[in-house]
């Protein structure tokens, strides 16, 4: 290391604000593009970068002299640069989880209405007793024997206009188109 670099870091390790603001000013490039290359984004570089500026403050203290100072520099920058992956792949794996668990909802119930909206039409095409029926048991879920009472007609009715409508769904059901 060069005697100037190794004066700024010591006065920088005691206090030096000056110092520090040098020493930060000579080596945010090399973090910088360092925490780039591993992460390929600008924003995470920046991110990384930012870390590791402000935590050098601390960790500045924990350079002894054993190995170059861009050794243990890089050391520093390249552990910032795996703890942020490894923080943000925990959570863009989440992300991504939840946005493809939205996609799949969606689809899901864009499925779901177009089921329903084409049982709706099947049974605006049944006749009008079978229509109220079904209107009745299957969209307000009124058992028969409450379907019966509000159409005036028994239990057993609704049970057999009901094996009709499934019976005519059944046969549409071959024509169902999306």
């Amino acid at each position: 290391m060069m005697n100037n670099e190794q004066t700024i870091i010591e006065r920088a390790k005691n206090g030096d604000a000056a110092a520090f603001r040098q020493w930060l000013e000579e080596h945010y490039n090399m973090i910088y593009r360092v925490a780039y290359r591993f992460t390929g984004q600008a924003q995470d570089a920046q991110d990384i970068a930012q870390e590791v500026c402000v935590g050098m403050a601390v960790k500045l203290q924990s350079f002894n002299g054993n190995s170059s100072f861009s050794t243990w520099l890089y050391r520093v920058v390249v552990n910032s640069c795996r703890d942020f992956i490894k923080k943000n792949s925990n959570h863009r794996t989440l992300e991504s989880s939840y946005i493809e668990l939205e996609k799949n909802e969606q689809s899901d119930k864009n499925d779901s209405d177009k089921k329903v909206a084409w049982l709706y039409r099947m049974i605006a095409t049944l006749e009008q007793s079978l229509k109220e029926t079904a209107l009745l048991v299957l969209s307000e879920e009124l058992s028969h024997a409450e379907a019966g009472k509000i159409l005036g007609c028994a239990e057993s009715t609704i049970s057999w206009r009901m094996h009709e409508i499934r019976k005519h769904l059944k046969n549409e059901i071959g024509n169902y188109h999306d």
